[in-house]
Formats: C-alpha cells, sequence, structure tokens
C-alpha cells in the first residue's frame, strides 16, 4: 500500500509498464494502472498464486520460457538445480578486481583447493568445474578506463606476490588484474567458451542509493581499449555489451570489422525501448546477421523476463516491419525467420544450447 501511493509519478515509465503486464498476465488483473485502492487484492492474490507448488512451471509455460542464463560467482558449487533449464555462467569479477582482499582468496583456496599463488592451475579448475555443470560463457562487467593488456609471466607473479601479502601498489593491483583477465580469455579460448563483455559501469556513483541502485555509465569509455584483446584471442567469441545508445555506433562497427565480436542485448540505460528501436535499427542495417544476440536482460524474478523480453520484441516488430517488409518488400516470413535468427538462433549456436 505504501509503495503504490508512490507510483503516480513513475506511471510514465517503460518500468511502471512492466509492473502492469506482470500484474495483468499473472495475476489475473484487469486495469491499465496499478491503482493503490487495489493493494490489499494483488498482495493476496500474488500470496495465494505465488504459493502454489507449481507456480514455477507455471510462469515458464506463460512465458513460453526454455531456460535461462544465469551469472554466477566463481565460488558457486553449482549444486541443486537444473542446469539444461538454468544454465551456468561463471562470472569473474571479482577475480578480477577483488583478489587482493583476504575473503576473495579464501573463496579461491575453498573453490580450487589451490593457494592464490597458484592462479592459472586454479582458474584451470574453475573452468573444468563449470564446464562439467554445462557453463556456456564466461562474463564480467569492466569499468569505462579499464585497459587490458598481457604483463609477461614474471611481473604478473611478482606483482602477485606483492599483492597477496598485502605489500601491492596501485601498478600491481593493475597488472594483476590484467594478468587474471588474460588468464581468463585463455581459459576461453581453451574451453571453447564466449567471454561476455559487459563495458562501460561505474559503480557507486549514487552513494545513497540502493542495491543495484548506485552504478551509472561514463560517456569516456571506448572499446578501442578493447582491440588488442580481440586481435590477440581470435578464436574467443566476445559477445559485448554497452551501456548508452550513444555508444551503439561504436559496437557495432566493432561487430561489423572484427569476426569475433557480436553484439549483445541492450544493457541497463539502453534497456529503453526508444533506445533499443534505435540501436536495432542501426544493428540490423550494419551488422551481419549471424553476429547479433538480440537481447537479454537481469531478470531476478522469474516474473521479470516476460515483460521485458516483450519490450524488446515489439521494438523488433516494428523495425522489421517498416524497414524489411514496408521499405524492402521483403515477406513477413523472412522477417520473421531474422527475428528467430538474432532471439534464437544466434543463442543457440554462439552458447551451444541445443533447443
Amino acid at each position: 500500500e505504501l509503495l503504490l501511493t508512490h507510483l503516480d509519478g513513475v506511471t510514465n515509465t517503460v518500468q511502471y509498464s512492466w509492473l502492469v503486464e506482470i500484474a495483468r498476465t499473472f495475476l489475473g488483473y484487469d486495469s491499465p494502472i496499478v491503482d493503490p485502492r487495489d493493494a490489499r487484492n494483488l498482495f493476496e492474490r500474488s500470496v495465494s498464486r505465488m504459493s502454489q507448488p507449481d507456480w514455477t512451471e507455471q510462469v515458464f509455460q506463460q512465458t513460453n520460457l526454455d531456460a535461462l542464463f544465469l551469472t554466477n560467482d566463481f565460488d558457486d558449487p553449482l549444486e541443486g538445480f537444473d542446469v539444461t533449464r538454468y544454465v551456468p555462467c561463471l562470472r569473474t569479477d571479482d577475480l578480477v578486481f577483488k583478489l587482493d582482499q583476504a575473503s576473495v582468496q579464501q573463496r579461491f583456496r575453498q573453490a580450487t583447493g589451490l593457494e592464490p599463488t597458484r592462479l592459472e592451475e586454479g582458474i584451470e579448475t574453475l573452468f573444468t568445474h563449470f564446464t562439467s555443470k554445462q557453463a556456456r560463457a564466461c562474463a564480467i562487467s569492466l569499468p569505462p578506463d579499464f585497459s587490458p593488456v598481457r604483463p609477461t609471466q614474471s611481473a604478473l607473479k611478482q606483482s602477485l606476490d606483492r599483492v597477496l601479502r598485502g605489500e601491492g601498489d596501485a601498478e600491481d593491483g593493475h597488472r594483476v588484474s590484467h594478468g587474471v583477465f588474460y588468464l581468463l580469455a585463455d581459459r576461453c579460448d581453451d574451453f571453447g567458451l564466449p567471454f561476455d563483455l559487459m563495458i562501460g559501469v561505474r559503480r557507486g556513483v549514487y552513494e545513497a542509493g540502493v542495491h543495484q541502485g548506485q552504478d551509472l555509465f561514463d560517456q569516456r569509455t571506448s572499446l578501442d581499449l578493447y582491440r588488442r584483446l580481440f586481435n590477440d584471442k581470435p578464436r574467443v567469441v566476445f559477445p559485448v555489451s554497452v551501456l548508452t545508445h550513444s555508444q551503439n555506433q561504436e559496437l557495432a562497427s566493432f561487430a561489423w570489422i572484427f569476426p569475433n565480436v557480436v553484439t549483445s542485448g541492450h544493457w541497463w540505460y539502453a534497456n529503453v525501448p526508444a533506445y533499443i528501436e534505435a540501436d536495432t535499427r542501426a544493428r540490423l542495417e550494419a551488422v551481419p546477421a549471424t553476429k547479433q544476440i538480440g537481447y537479454y536482460s537481469d531478470a531476478y524474478k522469474l516474473e521479470f523476463v516476460l515483460p521485458k523480453f516483450n519490450m524488446y520484441r515489439r521494438c523488433l516488430a516494428r523495425v522489421l516491419a517498416s524497414d524489411f517488409v514496408i521499405a524492402r518488400g521483403w515477406s513477413e516470413t523472412r522477417a520473421v525467420d531474422l527475428a528467430r535468427q538474432i532471439l534464437r538462433g544466434n543463442v543457440e549456436r554462439i552458447f551451444r544450447v541445443a533447443r
């Protein structure tokens, strides 16, 4: 009741439309707005329906959902869930940027059975564990000023030793981050995994923000920082996400030129129909159809999947109708085939998920 009385100021936003669609689809709510006077009714409906033992299965069926791609911490045992339905992914932010922390070092020991000084062996162990559990990708979110350069083996060892003793300076920290990052890229190459790069997030900008409501983008980032990586690792597929509509042209151009760069979704602040539609139009005009992953999004709850993907599908349908069926004379069948490829076909091929 308290929350709904404060929604008037956001009824114009797409996020509010997700709430309405969730209420209408899963709770049988029949109003185009979420009325604060219906708060108790909605609450009671949600408790009644979501406590049903087969609720998860109902949401899967209503969403027409086959599987979800997770992002799992490097020390996740990956137990207790169906890995064909909830597909694991090795999320590596902590390994790259927080290895100086004692807690992360201890997690590394527990996950690998090795000391952090044996970094390369430990990362190999993690990849073996994750791929044995059907993991289909490695992933990381990256700050706007990260520019990976592979250090020499001796330089990495010296900096790692100092960092683990608590004696490392900023240069040592950067060298370890770059070294770990390249070791991950090496293992992606060895294990045949795509390396998802989510580029440009500046953490903790709004210090008083709620969890995951503190981070913003930084316009100064550029994919040029990764050109050495893309050149060095031609066999690794890099699905790349950027935070802003303004960086879409650069991403489309990199995917146009580099055989191993793939455009991936519309991340965070580009996850708005006005930006999605323009970015999708540009990608469809510039990037080969085989090199586009149409959409992904954080879900947090199963019910979030449907309204977010519906938002993207509506944008995609408008672009295909206007730019391909009307402007180019494509048949509707051909346009739908293209939509299916960038929504499903490329995902199944790049991440080796057969459906």
